[in-house]
């Protein structure tokens, strides 16, 4: 099982991994931004929407934020336009520190039951699980973005949790 104090460092990361990948994204053109890559979500417009999206479904599920209108088809198209996508990337990575922040651990104990539109059934999980999860799919499809922009001639440094995190009591 998973504590507050791991939601807190990987919302940490979370945040400091997407300043670090925006920040060299809106260092190239648009087109380089939307250039098909071959990633899962294409470009990294799309995977860096996807991420987003993702966030946004799961934490509507743990702490009733609006869940997106569009599905996991639709989501690398969910923000078109780099500066909207950026502004709201910034406000959610705060939202989900301040959610980490005030979570105990009584917070992650239970069953979290919803219906998932990509199993096209009603789903139940450790509620612990689905958190780390979250977590999980930012890392992995961030790892995908930083592959591309890498590819693009990017740096966008290091990934390895203990150097990027600053030190602090979790």
């Amino acid at each position: 099982m998973i504590t507050p104090a791991y939601c807190r460092a990987m919302a940490a990361y979370n945040s400091e991994m997407n300043r670090r990948l925006y920040r060299c994204a809106g260092a190239l053109e648009d087109a380089a931004r939307r250039l098909d890559l071959g990633g899962f979500f294409n470009s990294l417009h799309g995977t860096l929407c996807h991420i987003l999206w993702g966030d946004r479904v799961w934490m509507h599920r743990f702490a009733g934020w609006e869940r997106p209108s569009q599905g996991i088809p639709e989501s690398p198209r969910m923000i078109e336009d780099w500066t909207t996508l950026s502004a709201a990337r910034a406000e959610d990575d705060a939202r989900i520190e301040a959610w980490a922040a005030a979570l105990s651990p009584r917070d992650l104990e239970g069953e979290l039951t919803w219906f998932s539109g990509a199993a096209r059934r009603e789903m139940t999980k450790p509620r612990w699980l689905c958190v780390a999860h979250m977590f999980n799919h930012q890392t992995h499809h961030r790892g995908q973005a930083h592959a591309m922009l890498t590819r693009l001639g990017a740096a966008p440094g290091d990934t390895d949790l203990p150097w990027v995190i600053p030190d602090r009591a979790w």
